[in-house]
């Protein structure tokens, strides 16, 4: 294992493991609502939570956080 991608896991990212579960869910392809449904919680919370998440990995889409997502070697779900 390089120690880059040691330094890249969600912890390493500075995402805490809620933004990490969503993170992983959208990096599987689930909407907003979707997930929010599956977490039980509002749809807005789903989206500060995406926003965090955006602002923390210095993207500004669902693709690019994804991309990332996946290229630090977290599990893609």
């Amino acid at each position: 294992m390089s120690t880059d991608s040691i330094s890249r896991t969600p912890t390493a990212l500075s995402l805490s493991s809620r933004e990490a579960q969503i993170m992983t869910l959208i990096a599987e392809g689930h909407s907003n609502g979707q997930i929010a449904t599956a977490l039980t919680v509002a749809e807005k919370t789903v989206k500060n939570h995406v926003n965090r998440i955006y602002a923390k990995l210095g993207v500004g889409s669902r693709r690019a956080a994804i991309a990332y997502w996946l290229d630090s070697g977290a599990p893609p779900g």
